[in-house]
């Protein structure tokens, strides 16, 4: 098992003055950092890559469909070809950082609803986009990681069960599923049974509190998701994802209108010492 931290805790783009964060972060134990893509070129990633490298860190990526134009559920053929231009892009990217997983909801854009569930056509739409789109990852090494979110930020995949059944559809081996401890508070039924159902399609877990604040200060059951994880033979990454309030523009764009924690060091701190404790508990 490996523990991660999104950087998306103190930005939204990682440029070079956030390069000192990754000596911090390093020397409180972290095995690696999870970097936002939402734009920039490849050689930009290159450098962010080197200074990751440099710190003996690993790396994985997350990211999000921008918008209708690049939708890979669009019954628009050139939506979904800019879904698919778009995706080999970041794989491009994740490729310059060395980045072993891609995560995030790779299948519609955010806050984006028809006032009903998916359909079979979307489902098929989707499942064509990413056959193509793993391909590409496999030939530059990266395991997609398709994430389920709540009800209130899209509609295509809101639970586990949702996303392990595309992923199975899809069939490819760098075609994987993640769970948000997060998200499962909201939407699951069991949010630990439901790991147990789809632990052989795993292949990125994000630690996140019940309000995106500092892990282990909230009532997500993470001593129980610990346990099931490890008995179930997980051994990936561990990756928090925590926000605040330090860049306006963030915080409004992942409704955080409070202070949800002390500040970014007490969730790297805290964060990691639960983690590391809860899963040498869970053996």
């Amino acid at each position: 098992m490996k523990i991660g931290i999104n950087l998306l805790l103190w930005t939204p783009h990682v440029t070079a003055e956030y390069f000192p964060y990754f000596s911090r972060i390093r020397q409180t134990g972290y095995d690696g950092v999870e970097i936002p893509i939402f734009g920039g070129e490849v050689s930009h990633y290159k450098r962010v890559g080197k200074a990751i490298k440099d710190q003996g860190m690993g790396c994985t990526v997350v990211t999000v469909i921008p918008d209708e134009e690049h939708n890979p559920i669009s019954p628009e053929e050139t939506h979904r070809q800019g879904a698919v231009d778009y995706l080999k892009h970041v794989i491009d990217c994740c490729a310059a950082l060395d980045a072993e997983v891609l995560c995030g909801p790779l299948y519609q854009p955010l806050g984006v609803f028809t006032g009903t569930g998916p359909t079979q056509a979307e489902k098929d739409r989707a499942m064509e986009v990413h056959r193509i789109v793993a391909d590409y990852a496999q030939q530059a090494k990266v395991i997609l990681a398709v994430e389920s979110l709540n009800r209130f930020e899209c509609y295509f995949m809101n639970t586990l069960d949702d996303i392990t059944a595309h992923a199975r559809r899809v069939d490819h081996p760098f075609f994987g599923v993640m769970y948000d401890t997060f998200h499962g508070n909201i939407e699951e039924k069991d949010p630990v049974g439901c790991i147990t159902n789809n632990i052989d399609m795993l292949r990125h877990v994000h630690i996140s509190s019940n309000d995106r604040g500092t892990p282990g200060r909230g009532h997500i059951p993470l001593a129980e998701t610990f346990r099931v994880l490890r008995r179930g033979g997980y051994d990936g990454w561990l990756t928090i994802e925590a926000f605040g309030r330090t860049m306006p523009d963030l915080a409004a764009t992942t409704k955080i209108w409070r202070d949800i924690s002390a500040g970014p060091e007490e969730v790297y701190q805290v964060g990691y010492k639960t983690i590391r404790e809860g899963w040498d508990a869970a053996a």
